[in-house]
């Protein structure tokens, strides 16, 4: 089904008025579309990653070498979704204009059609997004086929009390997928 705003009430969901290319820590999740799991399954409480899941997990760390403004802290790949925190340090740029690049594209992900600022976290997750997405589907023979969800959550994370808690979380993901708002054999909140 096409967009239609009348029908869709499509909502912003990241932080008004924040700069998501600053500098700083950000907790983040991707999930599959329609809640597959496609990257593996938890066996005795531990992620086995299957091709798919290596294949993102492969991609996930080359993020950090393709993207010098990043550095990957803890993460961790579900069946069905990805969990990381990521810290983004401007200081390392040598450029350091941010205006939005007027074709919509910024050289690290496909074109858009909303503007997009470069080097900031939304850059980040469309050029992961774009790279396992083409890569998945030529494994799976689906050209086109959605792999990601249209969006992914953000938590920008302000003190070491947060970033504790969200690396706990993290860590221990997979010992509680049996009760995960995400695992499909669960009740959607959504």
């Amino acid at each position: 089904m096409k967009y239609n705003p009348d029908i869709h009430k499509r909502r912003y969901i990241r932080l008004k008025g924040y700069d998501y290319s600053q500098s700083g820590f950000y907790f983040i999740t991707i999930c599959c579309y329609q809640r597959q799991c496609l990257f593996g399954e938890i066996i005795d409480e531990k992620m086995q990653l299957n091709k798919i899941g290596q294949l993102v997990k492969e991609e996930w760390l080359k993020s950090e070498k393709i993207r010098q403004e990043i550095e990957l802290d803890d993460w961790v790949i579900m069946p069905n979704h990805f969990h990381g925190i990521v810290i983004i340090d401007q200081k390392i740029n040598n450029n350091t204009n941010h205006d939005y690049n007027p074709v919509g594209a910024n050289g690290r992900s496909p074109l858009q059609t909303n503007l997009m600022k470069p080097k900031s976290l939304s850059s980040l997750i469309a050029g992961f997004k774009a790279a396992t997405t083409k890569q998945i589907n030529l494994i799976r023979n689906s050209p086109k086929y959605p792999v990601w969800q249209r969006n992914y959550y953000d938590h920008v994370i302000r003190n070491n009390q947060s970033l504790e808690k969200i690396k706990e979380y993290i860590y221990n993901n997979p010992l509680s997928w049996e009760l995960d708002q995400l695992n499909p054999n669960n009740p959607s909140k959504w």
